[in-house]
């Protein structure tokens, strides 16, 4: 498995603290069947500026201290970017640091709201060649009340990945139902962990939470969906549906 969104980079944001906490996560994924993760350190958040050249160096270094410990995990450097008005503009400057050095860019909304200035910027993101992912916007406030919301963010080109611990529960029962939705009106094209150090990998679980309600071939889609963006590769999509108002038997 692939893990595209995982802060596994020791003492850069709320991830990993240290490099024995970087092991301890590398190993859990191992065990749990991931081979590869990216590295998505928070950047311009406002607690937290993680910037390009750093990571690549961060997990070039991480990748030497798997090698030396006999840990078979590769690290594949990414970063999370907080949406904000000039984001083009550090693109066209070589200041973000898409997935794997590829085109993928995974962007974080605010907690509270979505910023009114959203879709001209995504918009403008794949003028300039690049491919916005939004991550876990699920557990974003405004997005749980107006879900189609996201609709047209992803009509209009944008790709979405929910966290593994939403299909689960972990942030309680309206993520959990507003991620099936959203999975069901073809609005996620991606799971992962977004591990933390005080918030496991799931990624395991959340293939058996997927393969439960849905099937196998969702299992498929997700995971072929994971390789895609690390290869630089389209992704897999179905069309877009607005989200209907309807509970999804057997999980609540």
């Amino acid at each position: 498995m692939i893990d595209i969104h995982t802060h596994i980079l020791p003492g850069v944001d709320e991830g990993a603290s240290t490099m024995e906490d970087s092991m301890k996560m590398a190993q859990k994924a191992v065990k749990d069947g991931i081979r590869t993760v990216v590295a998505a350190p928070h950047h311009n958040n406002g607690s937290h500026y993680n910037y390009k050249n750093n990571i690549l160096i961060q997990v070039s270094e991480l990748n030497r201290q798997f090698e030396e410990r006999d840990i078979p995990l590769t690290v594949l450097p990414g970063q999370e970017t907080r949406v904000y008005g000039d984001l083009v503009e550090a693109l066209k400057k070589d200041e973000i640091l898409a997935v794997n050095e590829g085109d993928y860019v995974l962007i974080e909304l605010p907690r509270d709201h979505v910023p009114g200035y959203l879709n001209t910027l995504l918009f403008n993101i794949q003028v300039e060649g690049y491919r916005p992912i939004i991550v876990h916007p699920e557990r974003n406030e405004q997005i749980i009340e107006q879900p189609n919301l996201l609709y047209s963010i992803v009509r209009n080109g944008a790709f979405v990945q929910i966290t593994a611990a939403s299909l689960l529960g972990k942030y309680g029962s309206k993520v959990k139902k507003l991620s099936h939705q959203l999975i069901d009106a073809n609005l996620v094209h991606l799971v992962a962990s977004g591990a933390q150090k005080s918030r496991g990998l799931n990624l395991k679980d959340s293939c058996r939470e997927i393969k439960k309600h849905y099937d196998q071939s969702m299992v498929y889609y997700f995971s072929e969906n994971a390789q895609y963006v690390v290869e630089g590769q389209a992704l897999a999509t179905e069309p877009p549906q607005r989200v209907k108002k309807k509970k999804v038997l057997g999980i609540f």
